[in-house]
């Protein structure tokens, strides 16, 4: 966008064009999702202010870790009682769903 701009101009026009910038102190930086964990690990994260905005530019190394789905013998047994399903049954609903309201819902 601005090619051949030295880092001091760019910052000056940046000021001018009401966008802030600061260089934010972290070591990793973490994503959960439902299925899957994303860390960034070393990394270096810029925060840009824009008309009240505030945006994280996140740069590094990317690793990605499949989260596993922990199901406990209570759990069934509440999905069972809720919704008279079997016991593999609720078992399976929980591993689908990963939450115990969205299997009960899954199952009624």
């Amino acid at each position: 966008m601005f090619g051949g701009l030295d880092p001091k101009k760019m910052q000056g026009l940046m000021k001018q064009m009401g966008i802030k910038q600061e260089e934010v102190d972290a070591e990793r930086v973490i994503i959960e999702g439902k299925e899957k964990r994303i860390i960034i690990e070393p990394t270096n994260v810029v925060k840009m202010t824009m008309q009240g905005q505030a945006n994280y530019q996140v740069t590094g190394e990317v690793r990605e870790e499949t989260l596993e789905v922990k199901i406990s013998e209570e759990d069934i047994k509440m999905v069972m009682e809720k919704t008279g399903a079997s016991r593999e049954k609720a078992g399976k609903a929980l591993e689908e769903t990963g939450d115990i309201a969205e299997a009960i819902i899954k199952l009624s």
